[in-house]
């Protein structure tokens, strides 16, 4: 069964700018309130180390593997709980052009699995509010640059 939460917000700069703050793991921790950290590279094919802590809920360690990383556009990346199939996690960031300085902000999930049905209610409630979380914070960044 595939269920998907999908936030989005629109801010006020480039491309270039969302893209830069989105793609500077090292600096998460200074501004993210839901992907506490990230280590690796927005490189296709690469596995990385995300640590994420929805709003009331405890941290938790995923390894996803980058599947798309479109300079000022897309990145998107494929984590699994165990074996494919059990619980996967397809996390989407995309990132639309709307003007010069204006864009709108995509943050996609689609699960799938057998367990999905299980946590369905949990994500979305607190991994949908960490989602809005980070917009906003991704917004208020982008727009002091």
């Amino acid at each position: 069964m595939a269920r998907q939460l999908i936030t989005s917000i629109e801010i006020d700069a480039s491309p270039n700018v969302v893209w830069e703050i989105l793609t500077e793991f090292d600096r998460f921790d200074l501004w993210n309130p839901f992907i506490r950290s990230i280590d690796g590279k927005a490189k296709i094919g690469t596995k990385l180390k995300v640590k994420i802590q929805p709003p009331g809920g405890s941290a938790m360690i995923f390894r996803p593997v980058v599947l798309a990383a479109d300079p000022n556009k897309e990145l998107r990346w494929l984590g699994r709980v165990i074996l494919p199939g059990i619980f996967d996690g397809e996390h989407r960031f995309q990132v639309e052009p709307l003007g010069d300085r204006r864009v709108r902000f995509v943050q996609s999930e689609k699960f799938s699995g057998l367990l999905v049905p299980f946590f369905w209610r949990s994500l979305n409630i607190q991994t949908r509010r960490g989602f809005e979380e980070m917009n906003q914070a991704l917004k208020l960044r982008s727009e002091q640059q």
